[in-house]
């Protein structure tokens, strides 16, 4: 017989030609097709930083384009801001909800109307509004309702919270 090496692991490959089956599991581990694929992605997806003039007003911004990003079931929507504080153009990018276009405006902020693109606090939506990529907390850039067609519903408003 071959002598082994004392702490030699043998890979999944190895493995099967002196022991049982290979678990699904070992194959994992060892990446090649198991490993997600992307190289064409567009960039992470979230809303903007919770800053003083979405806190107190809105900060518009325009759709720039409409883009499919490789992965994921929502398009996404380049969404151009100009800064606030600095002489600079930001770009974003969010998740489209159903009925976005490019060259729409976007109000993100406390004061912004009840629109579809807008982005503000759920304490300013009544109760049944139907939203899409949702913040579990406040800043966190939206987790909750992000794939393609997903939705929710604000039930109800607590004042005390």
């Amino acid at each position: 017989g071959e002598e082994l090496k004392k702490n030699h692991r043998p890979h999944a490959h190895e493995a099967s030609s002196r022991m049982g089956r290979v678990i699904r599991g070992q194959r994992k581990g060892h990446g090649s097709i198991f490993k997600s694929h992307t190289k064409h992605r567009k960039g992470a997806v979230s809303l903007r930083t919770l800053d003083y003039a979405e806190r107190n007003g809105y900060v518009k911004g325009v759709i720039k384009e409409i883009i499919h990003d490789p992965g994921r079931g929502a398009p996404l929507a380049m969404v151009q801001f100009r800064s606030p504080y600095s002489y600079k153009v930001e770009k974003k990018l969010f998740a489209c909800a159903e009925g976005m276009y490019t060259g729409q405006f976007v109000y993100c902020g406390k004061k912004a109307q009840l629109v579809v693109g807008n982005v503000l606090p759920v304490s300013e939506m009544p109760e049944g509004t139907v939203v899409c990529n949702l913040e579990h907390r406040a800043g966190n850039g939206g987790t909750i309702a992000r794939a393609s067609g997903d939705y929710c519903t604000v039930m109800t408003q607590d004042p005390d919270a």
